[in-house]
């Protein structure tokens, strides 16, 4: 099915592969039965022919995991994503596994388990495109976390009132795990979005290897497990205040870009609710409302059509970005394209 399934054109661009980006733009406008408009296809062109007549030799190494830890924000943002998805797919996980063991009616407990994430799911869907990723995302493992361990505080038979803070804990685990994969994928740059994703993914499989020796000791305690998930949802939580809002902002693109996101955040623009404008922001790629002047509005209207509403351009800088001109360092003209 690989073989059916288009590149992403931002990637190619990323690698210099210009001709295979414009192959597949101009796929995606035949499909929908519209046509690129001829200014921009001749940007494109320029730029193409620019890069036949450089001389350059190609980077054949390529970015590898390494290149997350090689600078200090980058390393930061990584390790709190990774930690961040570990204790999610832990405690969701693990609390998933636990469902049957609390009420009296094992089957009734988990359906309500599994019930209690559609709620949220609804919950988040409306949240996170108002309210940014960040502080719901934190929240709700912060809520999980005490609804977890204020099972510790009920005596040992109050099965019901067990299994309602157990419900609401899995209801806010599930969605701050939902959360955490877009949320991840807009914090990591572009160039090393897939192998950032697949390591952090990767790290937090390692929570499913401990989560059933973690149940198991429910045997002899009932609400032991549920402290341990607790404690490390509020862990997550607490340190996901560190990573930089990402609503309203353009995707990083560049391992350099990645690094300068967020990388003067104070203490004060950690508890700070509101998504707030970063300090560094980068010129290799804007929002639509600014690109009159290079005609993708017209790009965007013509991929799209006039179903995209203006309100939405805002948001949608997370699925495409767009093109500027730059100036290499003897003043000619460099195009970038970011789609």
């Amino acid at each position: 099915m690989d073989k059916f399934l288009p590149e992403s054109p931002r990637w190619l661009l990323t690698k210099g592969r210009l001709l295979e980006a414009n192959d597949i733009l101009h796929n995606l406008a035949r499909v929908n039965g519209t046509e690129i408009p001829s200014e921009f296809c001749m940007k494109m062109h320029s730029q193409i022919e620019r890069q036949k007549s450089m001389i350059c030799e190609d980077d054949k190494s390529g970015p590898n995991v390494l290149d997350l830890f090689k600078t200090p924000n980058m390393r930061l943002k990584t390790c709190l994503i990774t930690l961040n998805w570990f204790a999610n797919n832990m405690v969701y996980v693990g609390l998933s596994y636990y469902g049957p063991a609390l009420g009296n009616e094992e089957h009734l407990s988990f359906f309500f388990s599994s019930l209690a994430e559609i709620p949220s799911y609804l919950a988040c869907w409306f949240v996170m495109d108002r309210l940014g990723r960040r502080w719901p995302l934190c929240f709700c493992m912060v809520i999980a976390g005490a609804s977890c361990i204020a099972t510790v505080l009920l005596p040992s038979d109050a099965v019901l009132s067990t299994l309602i803070l157990f419900l609401l804990s899995k209801s806010a685990i599930s969605a701050s795990f939902l959360i955490i994969y877009p949320f991840a994928g807009e914090l990591y740059p572009t160039q090393l979005r897939g192998i950032a994703i697949g390591f952090s993914a990767y790290i937090s499989g390692l929570g499913l290897i401990i989560i059933p020796f973690v149940t198991y000791l429910g045997k002899d305690n009932l609400v032991l497990p549920l402290v341990i998930m607790g404690i490390i949802s509020v862990i997550g939580g607490v340190s996901g205040l560190r990573l930089p809002e990402t609503l309203h902002h353009r995707l990083p693109q560049t391992i350099e870009e990645g690094e300068s996101f967020g990388k003067n955040w104070t203490c004060a623009d950690c508890c700070q609710f509101s998504p707030s404008s970063l300090p560094n922001k980068s010129t290799s790629y804007q929002d639509f409302s600014f690109s009159d002047d290079i005609g993708l509005d017209k790009v965007q209207d013509a991929l799209f059509g006039d179903k995209v509403k203006q309100k939405n351009l805002q948001r949608l800088v997370r699925q495409s970005s767009v093109m500027d001109t730059q100036r290499d360092s003897d003043g000619s003209l460099k195009m970038t394209y970011w789609f």
